[in-house]
């Protein structure tokens, strides 16, 4: 008996430290379930998925800095980027806030920021993982549901796998080249000293 008052106790302790920490802690899960549902969709392959939690009015910018203006819009670039006939295989994402949801005075509309990883699978089974940061606009709709209004999404493109192969791929045609030039250069030499000793 006392052991269940004493954990009734802690529970009610817990919780109460839970809503203490976190005021608006309602607003909070829905958001957070806004985002998972977004990245569930795109991890899945199943990106209509996502249309839902988007606002009809989104304003979108890719890691590739298109923009996205609609709904539609979002669905066409996962379409046409990923899956059957796409130009990649695969996307993986993951969205990591780096705090609370910071709502405005009237709890209509907020600002989240926080850091991701985006893994792409090529058509031929290469994997790159490229790091992200990124800023998104939640609102409370008319019909009371929260949605993203608005998402930009960027990359270090001065620290990033692509490019690091990228700059491989350079240095290795430095590399032949300077060989090339090298053998090309020796054997110019050879055949303007031969022909001096014929003459």
């Amino acid at each position: 008996m006392i052991r269940r008052i004493l954990i009734g106790a802690w529970l009610i302790f817990a919780t109460s430290i839970t809503f203490a920490e976190e005021p608006d802690q309602a607003i909070h899960e829905e958001l957070r379930s806004v985002m998972k549902t977004l990245a569930s969709a795109i991890n899945s392959g199943e990106f209509d998925k996502m249309l839902p939690v988007l606002s009809e009015q989104i304003r979108a910018t890719p890691i590739n800095q298109e923009f996205l203006k609609s709904r539609s819009d979002v669905s066409a670039y996962f379409k046409k980027w990923f899956g059957t006939g796409g130009y990649l295989k695969k996307l993986e994402i993951s969205l990591n806030a780096d705090a609370l949801t910071e709502l405005s005075a009237d709890k209509s509309w907020g600002i989240v920021r926080g850091s991701g990883v985006e893994k792409y699978i090529l058509s031929d089974g290469r994997p790159y993982d490229l790091q992200t940061r990124w800023t998104a606009t939640m609102a409370k709709e008319s019909d009371g549901h929260w949605r993203v209004r608005a998402i930009h999404i960027g990359t270090n493109f001065l620290d990033n796998p692509i490019l690091t192969e990228a700059e491989h791929a350079l240095g290795k045609a430095a590399a032949a080249g300077l060989v090339g030039g090298l053998l090309a250069g020796g054997l110019f030499g050879w055949f303007v000293g031969r022909r001096k000793k014929k003459s």
